[in-house]
């Protein structure tokens, strides 16, 4: 049975690594292991989100999936006016998020969740979601983040258009009934719907 980066906990040996990203003129260093998620790089779609989302200009931003946090991490640092939430179901991936914030001198809150188990409501919910999981759990992450963004919040997707993207582009248009197409690159597209 293969191993996936959404276990809850991972059992695979560990094998430390570490991965880059630049994000205006600031460079951050991220610990990695087996059982996450880009563990030897920094995926182009984290780098396309990281890059091109739309955050609020005040309130709470949740980074959700947040492996070992590139994400909610790098934009943080950049954003101290907001408050950030990373989660994810992976205990491994929480862990190395709490050594990357530090690593990176970021405060940001980190929590263990399974999808929006033990969340409250965001101004913005930000996610690379695990498409290899498969629709169905992509569909509720959608279909759940409603309930859990506060009036005008947003929740933005980065996805593989070509490898199911289109399906949950309109499961947001479905949802939200409103979808905007906010920024693409190598086959990626951020995907934004807003809670009227």
């Amino acid at each position: 049975m293969i191993e996936h980066y959404f276990s809850r906990k991972p059992r695979a040996s560990n094998h430390p690594g570490k991965a880059y990203i630049r994000f205006e003129d600031q460079l951050f260093l991220f610990h990695t292991d087996a059982s996450v998620f880009s563990k030897d790089r920094i995926d182009k779609g984290t780098k396309l989100l990281i890059r091109e989302c739309k955050l609020p200009e005040k309130g709470s931003v949740l980074d959700i999936g947040c492996g070992y946090g590139p994400v909610g991490i790098a934009l943080a640092a950049r954003h101290p006016e907001l408050s950030f939430t990373l989660s994810d179901i992976n205990q491994r991936a929480l862990e190395l998020a709490r050594k990357n914030a530090e690593e990176n001198k970021v405060k940001v809150e980190i929590v263990e969740s399974d999808l929006f188990e033990k969340l409250g409501k965001s101004d913005c919910i930000l996610s690379n979601p695990p498409q290899h999981a498969g629709k169905e759990l992509c569909f509720k992450l959608i279909e759940q983040s409603k309930g859990h963004l506060n009036k005008g919040g947003t929740l933005q997707l980065v996805v593989r258009h070509q490898k199911g993207g289109r399906h949950l582009s309109q499961k947001m248009k479905e949802v939200f009934g409103n979808l905007e197409d906010i920024g693409r690159e190598a086959g990626y597209h951020i995907y934004l719907s807003r809670k009227e």
